[in-house]
């Protein structure tokens, strides 16, 4: 890399560079020291004091921020380990740095510039996920694209936001019992409507005294990585003049050649909100909702458009990373996740006692999955044998509690066992506790390799003792 800075004849950006590089080298080898070492005590550096009256270097400063980083590291050692960010990496860090040097410059070289980073990253996100002449939103926090859409959809309809939406016909927003949790709480904060105007699908409220607005589809669940049925929706959309906003991680396969019909249908969408950050392993990247409008007027003021060269330097992170990745290694990165939740669940289906929980969504990178086993012939001998009719229920209560008991610490064993699969422990309403494994969220970040899909492996070997223990304990905790 630093032959390459030779190359660069402006002296301020081989510094930056320079400077990056020696940033993340300390901080890398820093947290290798430190996992290196049995334990580590608060140094009196730490330690919360006055301003100092001279300056401190770079170095002093890297210093304290990666004593800050580890201090308690032997408290909690798997939360606090720092993910290695790599070269794709390093060009989002760099983003930042350059956007603070790039806002120096002056207003015409400022405005050339970021107007070009802007449409270059609007063009390739649109092309790469097959969102033909879109525009661009780009945000740091991934509900607010979605909250700027809901301000166009009003503007758009009304005329007078006052007097028709908050006494006349109020605007119907349509989430699914499946959304997010808190997403209509926050989208009814942030545009100042009643909470009446959220509606769970499905409903009936065309013919009330409120507005069908915007429908809120999913393309793939952040649970079970569920897929609707965008193509069905899109019609009802269009035909009562709902505009249609999908989000989802399915959404990266649409880089893909082969995208599944349900998912291809989202590029029909009036909106769709991308989090390519975590798909392509790029820390503090934005993410982006592509939307399609005629009124620039009303988009200005919706804000999903700024003249401020401040908002349009946002997308410089994710301008850098995708020239460095390359049309070939974003499609590569987002296929080796797919092909491994493809992977992991062929060998699931062989695991004794494993039960994929939605086995119907082929195409979605998400594999849910539990332990499950029905009650043995021991348990329901016994259970036969209790005359009241209440003990059965009982019964079947305390096998999905001590399923559940042992799903969580399979999770957590899993974990352990396998840091590199990111497997995370979720409770769902009707199956239980269940064990997650969503690698376009996850293996980029850590840096999932195919070796690393171990995890059926590690299934069937806690398994093994832990369910003749099950079987064996069974008969007498039922018979109590």
């Amino acid at each position: 890399m630093d032959a390459s800075l030779e190359k660069i004849a402006d002296p301020t950006l081989a510094e930056m560079g320079r400077n990056l590089k020696e940033a993340m080298k300390m901080l890398e080898e820093s947290q290798r020291r430190v996992e290196d070492e049995n334990g580590k005590k608060l140094m009196s550096e730490d330690i919360p004091g006055p301003l100092q009256g001279s300056g401190q270097d770079m170095v002093s400063i890297l210093q304290l921020v990666q004593n800050l980083m580890h201090g308690d590291e032997d408290e909690e050692p798997q939360s606090t380990r720092i993910q290695n960010v790599g070269e794709q990496g390093h060009m989002a860090l760099l983003g930042h740095s350059l956007g603070a040097f790039i806002s120096t410059l002056d207003k015409e070289k400022l405005r050339k510039l970021t107007t070009r980073i802007l449409s270059d990253t609007t063009l390739w996100l649109c092309r790469i996920f097959r969102y033909e002449n879109g525009c661009a939103y780009f945000h740091e926090e991934e509900r607010e694209g979605l909250a700027k859409i809901c301000r166009l959809a009003i503007y758009s309809r009304y005329e007078d936001f006052v007097v028709n939406v908050l006494y006349n016909k109020k605007p119907v927003v349509y989430l699914s019992t499946a959304a997010r949790p808190g997403l209509g709480q926050y989208l009814c904060n942030q545009l100042g409507l009643p909470f009446p105007c959220l509606c769970c699908v499905p409903c009936n409220t065309v013919f009330g005294s409120q507005l069908p607005l915007l429908l809120v589809a999913n393309a793939g669940t952040a649970a079970v990585g569920h897929t609707d049925k965008i193509g069905r929706l899109k019609e009802l959309c269009e035909q009562y003049g709902i505009w249609l906003h999908v989000e989802g991680v399915n959404l990266a396969t649409l880089a893909l050649g082969y995208v599944s019909s349900s998912v291809l249908a989202t590029t029909k969408c009036d909106s769709m909100t991308l989090t390519p950050g975590p798909w392509l392993g790029l820390p503090a990247v934005p993410a982006v909702t592509l939307y399609k409008h005629d009124d620039p007027a009303l988009t200005l003021v919706a804000g999903l458009t700024s003249n401020k060269p401040a908002d349009k330097l946002r997308a410089l992170p994710l301008w850098l990373s995708l020239q460095y990745l390359g049309l070939d290694g974003i499609v590569e990165r987002i296929k080796h996740a797919c092909q491994l939740s493809q992977r992991l669940q062929e060998s699931l289906k062989k695991v004794n006692h494993i039960k994929i929980v939605v086995e119907d969504e082929l195409s979605s990178p998400v594999v849910v999955f539990r332990f499950f086993q029905e009650l043995p012939d021991s348990v329901n001998s016994v259970l036969k044998a209790v005359p009241a009719p209440n003990m059965a229920p009982s019964a079947v209560n305390r096998e999905r509690h001590s399923c559940d008991v042992l799903n969580r610490w399979l999770g957590e064993q899993l974990k352990q066992l396998v840091p590199a699969s990111g497997l995370t422990v979720m409770d769902l309403e009707v199956e239980g506790t269940c064990i997650r494994f969503s690698p376009l969220m996850t293996a980029a970040v850590l840096g999932t390799r195919g070796e690393d899909d171990c995890v059926h492996q590690a299934v069937a070997r806690l398994l093994s003792g832990t369910v003749l223990c099950h079987n064996s304990f069974s008969p007498f905790i039922y018979s109590l």
